[in-house]
Parts: structure tokens; sequence; C-alpha cells
């Protein structure tokens, strides 16, 4: 979601107002790790964009978060932390990065963030199409002024096309894409995800088409948007239907090409979680459940085609035992299972524990690095800063004298 930066930003709109009598937090030290020598300003709000930023932050790159009057979205959104009421989104979103607040419609503001981009060598935007440019930030001008400057910009549909002016809500990528429509049970409605599953994505693949255009070395843009990251994790379901002229159904957990898959009730309430995509384990599930027998379900074709009944004996099997005693199982067949967590259960998970999946920043616990480096490891130095907090330093940075 980033349709907010416009209407929002430009309209002066205030919602987290800077407190003038708290004192601000000693300026973050030097960053470190392989993307140490990258500047990125960060303009984009709520997800998708500044988690592109985040996660090149997370690598050592120096990110200066321009938040407009107010601050970032994310700093009012969702649930906020007991400790300091700073909202849990803030503080994983806005995490490694500096903050300064600008006011783009201020002739002072904007020639700052003018002289910030000079110096960049990433400036990431989620701006409605155009916007950019009536502010009078062209990218083409930045990058002849620059000409190493990348313009990440992250838009619901992209900056051309019939739909590049419409608002990039991650509600219309996750109903155009398809995935909406094969999402739910087959007599139920099409189902949304209950996360900001696009805006995820979206931030994976801004900073890897960020890092691709750093990489060659050519000042550009990268266009990046919500609809077209989403279908990319569509698999081949665009080729199935342009090639054989079939969709895939809706069947709640299930797949169409492997059969048992899915979530099933065990005796002690608890669900359980399995598949069998590889065919050699689907063989091990038929006999520990009793259908190793029978040759139709010796092959995929044969699973599929019988797959309420394949289906029926499973929920059965499953029915029939406790979630301990269907893992042991399945672990003593070589079999695919796991137990359906929720959130308390997985930060409890001693493999998730070992593997340092949850970490605890600044006194509040979230999610750790995506991707570990054996040579040039990223590393967390802290969570969402206060708004403005940086603000005079970096000014320091690029206007030397302006408090006089």
């Amino acid at each position: 979601m980033w349709w907010w930066a416009e209407s929002a930003w430009l309209a002066g709109d205030v919602t987290v107002p800077i407190d003038p009598t708290a004192s601000s937090p000693p300026p973050p030290g030097p960053g470190d790790g392989p993307l140490h020598d990258l500047r990125v300003i960060d303009v984009s709000t709520v997800v998708a964009g500044p988690g592109c930023a985040r996660y090149l932050a997370d690598f050592g790159a120096d990110v200066l978060k321009v938040e407009r009057p107010g601050g970032d979205t994310t700093r009012a959104m969702g649930w906020v932390d007991p400790r300091d009421d700073v909202t849990l989104w803030w503080k994983l979103a806005g995490r490694n990065k500096r903050s300064i607040v600008l006011d783009l419609k201020d002739a002072d503001d904007l020639d700052t963030f003018r002289r910030l981009v000079a110096g960049a060598d990433v400036l990431v935007e989620n701006f409605r199409p155009g916007t950019l440019e009536r502010l009078g930030l062209d990218p083409v001008d930045l990058i002849a002024d620059n000409e190493r400057l990348v313009v990440t910009r992250v838009s619901g549909f992209g900056q051309d096309g019939p739909y590049a002016g419409r608002p990039g809500f991650a509600t219309l990528a996750e109903a155009l894409s398809g995935f909406a429509a094969i999402n739910g049970e087959p007599d139920g409605a099409p189902l949304l995800p209950p996360i900001a599953l696009t805006d995820e994505v979206t931030a994976l693949v801004a900073a890897f088409a960020t890092m691709v255009a750093v990489h060659s070395g050519v000042g550009q843009v990268v266009d990046v948007n919500l609809l077209d990251s989403l279908s990319q994790i569509m698999g081949p379901l665009m080729s199935l239907w342009l090639s054989r002229g079939e969709l895939q159904p809706r069947l709640g957990s299930g797949i169409p090409y492997s059969v048992p898959r899915g979530t099933y009730r065990c005796a002690d309430g608890s669900w359980v979680a399995i598949s069998t995509s590889a065919n050699t384990v689907a063989l091990r599930v038929m006999d520990l459940i009793g259908l190793g027998g029978d040759e139709r379900f010796r092959t995929f074709a044969g699973r599929i085609e019988h797959r309420d009944e394949v289906e029926a004996e499973v929920a059965a099997y499953c029915a029939a035992r406790t979630l301990d005693e269907v893992l042991e199982a399945f672990e003593g067949a070589h079999a695919a299972a796991a137990p359906v967590y929720t959130m308390a259960d997985l930060a409890e998970d001693p493999h998730a524990r070992a593997r340092g999946l949850v970490v605890d920043l600044d006194g509040t616990p979230m999610q750790g690095l995506v991707a570990r480096l054996s040579g040039t490891p990223g590393r967390l130095r802290w969570a969402g800063r206060p708004l403005d907090a940086d603000g005079d330093a970096i000014r320091d940075e690029v206007t030397p004298g302006w408090r006089s």
C-alpha cells in the first residue's frame, strides 16, 4: 500500500506530531556490512517501498528516511509497543534508518532533498506515478545531475499502462493477479491474504531489482509494482491457461498436482500440515495410512484422480491420533509433516531459536535478517527511530552552516 504518500504528505496531514521537549537519542554510529558504502534516500511510505530500503539498511546501507511533517503512516498504524506507545510496524519498517522530516512543498526543504539525492546512490519512492515530476524531481533530471543514481519507483501498477494512475492498494493486486481466485475452499468465496503479502513480496522484488541496477553501474529508473511482483509468485498458472486453457480451482489447502496435501485435525484438536510433492514420499504416506497396496494410488495421476478418497483416508488417520503421534509416525516414514503453528508456537520453537529467526532489537522482538552471508553479514543496529531524530545531523552533512 503506497497511495497515502501523495494524498497525506502533499496535503500536509499530521498524524504523529513532533514533541519539541523530547530528547533525541544519540546519532547512530557509522554503518558496516557489505552495503556500507551505499547511501539510500527512502522517501516512500507504508510497507513496500520502506521494506525495500529496510533490506538494504540491514546489510549496511546508510538509509535516510525522509518523512513528511507528521511522520510516516506506519508510525500510527496497527499495534503499539506497550513500553513506549510506538507502533510495532514503525519499529520494523524504520529499523536501521536515520530519520529526517522534510516538507517537499517547502522551497528550503525541497532544496535540502535535492542535495540529499545529489549525493546518494539510490532513491526509493512510491508516490503515485507523475507526482515526483510535478514536484520538479523528474528522474531524468535527477540522474543527469547524478549519473550513478538509481531511482527505484514502487507503484501499484507501474509507471505506464492504462492502470498506472490508479491508487496502489495491495488488495487490488491480490484480486487482479489471480491470487484471491485460487485462495479459499472450493465452495467458498475467494479469499485475500490476512497479512500484507503483496507489499512484503514487492519489497523483496524492489530490493533485488535495486541491487541489480546498482551492480550495473548505470544510473537508471527501476520500475517495480505490486501487480507484477505478486504475479511472479503464481508459478506457471498463466502458462497453464494460455497453453492448455485450464484454470486452477480453489482447493482449500490442496494443490492440483499433488495429493494428499493440506491441513488435518488431530485427535487432540491440534492441526498438522502434510505434503507429498515427491512421489517417493507420497508412496511412503500411502503405506502409512493403509493405501499402499492399491495400484490406483501409485502415481501422481492416480492420486489426483481419486483425490477425495485419498484425502478422506489421510483425514481419518490424523483424526484417530494425537499430533505427537502423527508427527512421530511421519518422521519415522521420512515423510513431510509439521504442526500448524501460531506466532506463539514459532517464538518457542527450538529450531527458530537456534537460527535466530526472532531477535531483540532495542527491547522489541522482531524477525531477524532475511538471509545469512558468511563473509559479509548484515547487522541489525536499531529499531525505527523517533521522528526527525537525525534531521539536524543530516542537514549538517548536505548544508554546512544552515543553522546560522
